[in-house]
């Protein structure tokens, strides 16, 4: 992807309507690599009290989406798994980094990670996309 075109990428994805309303910030991404972060609300938490999964799971899903479609093809999530391990609290900011392991011409595969500002494993999580043709 040419430099101008990786530009509007990274703008395109900083204005993902989605991502805006949970407040994910877009941190970095590069081909094969994204960062996203987002602060923990007390509105995130579910009947429980605590953070509800999905929120977690929104948060690596934003930056599996990154990362995968960084290299200027259009790749479609085919299958996302998560382990929550630990639960965050209100008020933290957690991280999510979404790490290429397999570059493929239609296939693409994705470790993701999901920390807390105290660098705690929060949720690992892996992704498969399909990389559609043009």
């Amino acid at each position: 992807m040419e430099n101008s075109s990786f530009l509007q990428f990274e703008q395109k994805v900083k204005k993902d309507p989605y991502a805006n309303f949970l407040g994910i910030k877009l941190d970095k991404v590069e081909k094969g690599y994204a960062r996203v972060s987002m602060v923990i609300k007390e509105d995130f938490c579910n009947f429980l009290g605590y953070i509800h999964g999905g929120v977690i799971f929104s948060l690596a899903d934003q930056a599996f989406a990154a990362a995968s479609n960084s290299r200027g093809v259009v790749s479609l999530a085919l299958q996302m798994s998560i382990s929550y391990i630990r639960a965050p609290s209100v008020g933290d900011t957690l991280i999510a980094e979404a790490k290429e392991e397999h570059v493929g011409s239609k296939i693409g595969l994705y470790q993701i990670k999901v920390m807390n500002s105290s660098n705690q494993l929060i949720a690992e999580a892996q992704g498969i996309v399909y990389r559609k043709q043009k």
